[in-house]
């Protein structure tokens, strides 16, 4: 099977765990017979530094033309401490979801018997957690129109605006996610306050007929937020609106003891990218310290959600594993352990690759 990727290693750490995914990418479309395509652009900080634009036209061009999009990380400190900067990475993120039609974001949360005591909850409560976040990425507040500040400077305002086949698309992508899983799907808004929430619980109620064999409940935000620490085991798959779903996502990955090992997928109509959730993390960039198993799990991700290749994807996720099992890990998981380099599990992780049967 041809392969063709459009590689955008962003920001911070990105390149440095980007180059371990490719490397694992690489040695899976060798072993597989797949050709493979790379092709690199630019974007979000080093896009404004080179072209004055976080997504630039030709950036946008490429992932257009490729079958799937890796992606490292957005953001830098010289835009977060300026409150003033009219130009900000995290803007071609959102132009480029948007251009890209990227409306639903796949994060898989789950624990990893070997780092079950790295997570802030106890063991009994996470032992065995796994759910998946889908999070509507192209409506809500982010995008909502007007937007803005008040010329004195003393007001902002946001507006938040969805739209009937907004929430029916993302809603039937998690009907069919829960179809494949354990056939429950939580519903998370806050229909006793927000106008657009109670639009996303009337098309719910209407789509949920649709799917007999799927048990369909509702919860306010606030409440799954508590639920998600006090019972992370009793969901199987939740959908949201965007802000709610950055948040509880977010929330949720801590689950697993490290922001370093989640991967996740936005689903396109032009295409589909696949990314780490955790940020750019500047204070490692150039220091070969970040943890790659998120980015190299998104690549499991990317076999599976964007090519169909299930095998491709369960032969990275069992090498993660065997890493984790043998120690061979970064230093945010390596618990008074020998912590090993980026590139050092990275190269475990391919040579494993190589030599599994």
């Amino acid at each position: 099977m041809e392969l063709k990727i459009a590689v955008l290693a962003g920001d911070g750490i990105g390149p440095e765990i980007m180059e371990q995914a490719l490397a694992v990418t690489k040695a899976v479309c060798a072993k597989k017979g797949h050709t493979l395509s790379l092709k690199e652009g630019i974007v979000g900080a080093c896009g404004i530094d080179a072209t004055g634009d976080p997504y630039p036209e030709a950036t946008h061009n490429l992932c257009m033309e490729s079958d799937a999009v890796l992606f490292g990380a957005i953001g830098d400190p010289k835009y977060d401490n300026d409150p003033n900067a009219k130009v900000r990475p995290e803007q071609g993120l959102l132009r480029m979801r948007k251009q890209l039609g990227l409306y639903g974001n796949i994060r898989p949360v789950m624990t990893f018997p070997s780092l079950i005591h790295k997570s802030p909850l106890r063991a009994d409560l996470v032992e065995g957690a796994d759910f998946v976040c889908i999070r509507e990425l192209t409506g809500g507040m982010y995008f909502g129109q007007p937007q803005g500040r008040s010329e004195d400077g003393n007001t902002a305002y946001d507006t938040c605006i969805y739209t009937r086949e907004e929430v029916e698309r993302i809603l039937h992508l998690a009907y069919k996610f829960a179809g494949q899983r354990r056939k429950k799907l939580t519903v998370v808004d806050k229909a006793n306050v927000i106008a657009t929430s109670r639009l996303w619980r009337q098309i719910a109620q209407e789509i949920a007929p649709q799917y007999p064999d799927i048990e369909t409940d509702f919860l306010f935000v606030d409440n799954a937020a508590m639920r998600i620490i006090q019972w992370p085991k009793s969901f199987d798959v939740l959908v949201t609106e965007n802000l709610f779903g950055d948040i509880l996502t977010d929330e949720a990955s801590v689950i697993t003891g490290s922001l370093g090992l989640l991967p996740s997928a936005s689903m396109g109509i032009h295409t589909s990218l696949f990314e780490p959730i955790h940020g750019s993390y500047p204070q490692a960039a150039g220091k070969n310290i970040a943890n790659p198993l998120a980015m190299i799990l998104s690549v499991a991700l990317m076999f599976e959600y964007g090519f169909e290749l299930m095998e491709e994807g369960a032969m990275i996720r069992e090498a993660v594993n065997a890493s984790m099992e043998a120690g061979i890990v970064t230093e945010d998981i390596a618990d008074g352990g020998k912590a090993y380099s980026t590139s050092e599990v990275g190269e475990w992780i391919r040579e494993y690759l190589v030599h599994s049967s």
